[in-house]
Order: C-alpha cells, then sequence, then structure tokens
C-alpha cells in the first residue's frame, strides 16, 4: 500500500499510555435549549454526567469520550448553539479534574470546531468526529466534512495536541454520493487529511461493525483502528484481536439502553471479558 501521509501512528499510546483501549461514552443529558431538556438544574446535568464518568472508571475503562447525545434531534454544526460549548466544557473539565484519565469530545452533530474549543477549554486530549472527510447523507440532511476548517482553527487555539478520532463509513447515513469510491479509498482519505486514528461503526447506535469491514478498513490505514458502535461483552474479544480499541455505552447501560444510566455491574463484565485482548 502506497503511502498517503507520514502522520505518526502511535496517538493511541501516547493518549493512554498502551496499545489497546476500551474507552466508554458519557451520554450527557440534553442540555438547555435542546428539544428534549428537561428542565434540571446545570449541576444536575454535571452530576449524572459525572456518576457515568465514575461507574466507567471504577470498572476499569482507559478513557471517555463526552458526548452531548441527549441533544436530539442533532443540528447540523452551523446551527450548534454556544450554550452547547459551554455546557460540555464544563462538564469535561469536572470529569478530568475528578478523575484524572483521558478525555475525547464529540459534539453532535458532526461539529469538530465546537469539539476542539471543549476539548481545548476542559483538557480532553482527543475529539471524535463522524464525517471528517467527504460528504454524506445522515439524519440532519447533506453532511460534509469539515477537516480543512477544524484544523486551522486548532492551530488557532494552538491545540496541535489535540488528536482527532475519525469514522469511517460511518453510522446513521447514506454513502450513495461517495458510492463510486471504495470504503478502502474514504478510510485513506482520513490520514491524507490528517486524522490521527480511524473508528470503523455499524449502521446504528448500538450496532457492531461486522469483522469483514474492520478488516476491510484496518487493511486501508497504518492508523490506529477502534471500533466505535456494537461493543459487547460477546464480542469485544473478537474485535479486540483486529483492532487497538473498542469504544462503548450502549452494553454497558441498564437494560442495555444509551440513554439509562451507567450499569457498574455490566461494567465490570465487560471488562472482565474484554481483559485477555487488552494485552498487547
Amino acid at each position: 500500500m502506497q503511502d498517503i501521509s507520514n502522520r505518526d501512528a502511535s496517538a493511541i499510546r501516547e493518549i493512554f499510555g498502551t496499545d489497546k483501549v476500551a474507552i466508554g461514552v458519557v451520554h450527557c443529558p440534553a442540555f438547555p435549549g435542546a428539544p428534549r431538556y428537561d428542565g434540571r438544574g446545570a449541576d444536575a446535568i454535571y452530576d449524572a454526567c459525572l456518576r457515568d464518568a465514575e461507574a466507567y472508571a471504577e470498572g476499569g475503562l482507559h478513557g471517555l469520550i463526552i458526548e452531548n447525545h441527549g441533544d436530539i434531534p442533532f443540528s447540523k454544526p452551523a446551527d450548534i448553539g454556544p450554550e452547547t460549548t459551554g455546557f460540555m466544557s464544563v462538564v469535561t473539565d469536572r470529569i478530568a479534574r475528578t478523575l484524572g484519565m483521558p478525555l475525547g469530545i464529540n459534539v453532535l452533530a458532526n461539529a469538530p470546531i465546537p469539539a476542539f474549543a471543549v476539548a481545548a477549554a476542559g483538557g480532553a486530549s482527543f475529539i471524535r468526529v463522524n464525517q471528517w472527510a467527504n460528504a454524506y447523507v445522515a439524519n440532519e440532511g447533506f453532511i460534509e466534512g469539515r477537516a480543512g476548517e477544524a484544523m486551522r482553527f486548532r492551530s488557532c487555539l494552538r491545540a496541535e495536541h489535540i488528536k482527532v478520532f475519525a469514522d469511517s463509513h460511518v453510522k446513521h447515513g447514506s454513502h450513495s454520493i461517495v458510492a463510486d469510491r471504495s470504503v478502502q479509498e474514504l478510510t485513506r482519505d482520513l490520514a491524507f487529511f490528517d486524522a490521527d486514528a480511524v473508528i470503523a461503526t455499524g449502521q446504528r447506535t448500538g450496532d457492531s461493525a461486522t469483522i469483514d469491514e474492520i478488516e476491510e478498513i484496518g487493511g486501508a490505514t497504518h492508523l490506529p483502528l477502534l471500533v466505535g458502535s456494537g461493543v459487547t461483552e460477546s464480542n469485544v474479544a473478537e474485535i479486540l484481536a483486529r483492532t487497538n480499541g473498542v469504544i462503548v455505552a450502549s452494553s454497558l447501560k441498564q437494560d442495555g439502553v444509551w440513554w439509562n444510566p451507567v450499569a457498574p455491574e455490566r461494567v465490570r463484565q465487560f471488562m472482565t471479558a474484554a481483559a485477555p485482548g487488552l494485552v498487547a
């Protein structure tokens, strides 16, 4: 495979100090201004996020991604208000100060510029971006990759230490716009546009990428590969045998439902199943 980028492939080790990781997702409740906001005070929001973060940390996960998943239906990047960045920055800062573990930021939908701002303000080490390069049709409509704008914004912040974890063939959408290009080519575009790690997903939240898709994406990039959806106690060992890590949330929640609180016993059982695969 011809080199397409000189990007260093050590982002996982640089952030986490190991080559195989399990990362939990803190699904923040709806923030003020979002359609599902239930009127609770700011401290109640922060406390709910911190409880989930502590449950993940106590169960042995290596890091966390903080995500505004409660803000459904998601706005396009240009329509995301400053309140989202403000609340997520405080959530991130409180978790960082309490737990001292590596954190990532995902601002939905597909908003790397607010994510970089939150990461810089709150002390996170990386951002997750669902569509970093190219374009697709998502739940929110037509979504374009914003790597060029985002990396220039990162430079303005002098935040080059904040890494980019980018989805390949992202869930929740149609890729018919780029159907004349292979998944391998789309994956290689992520490295070409200076992503630091690649994430394989299934079709929806809670759906896992297939082994064939994981191997197809992994074979197209020199960057670390993670699976970012549908990881469970039953499939984590098989996935870790082929990747550098997993991003997990729904299967660790009460009843396996993403909007429920984290279930500590599910976290412990998951990490027990993952333990053999986390040895690099």
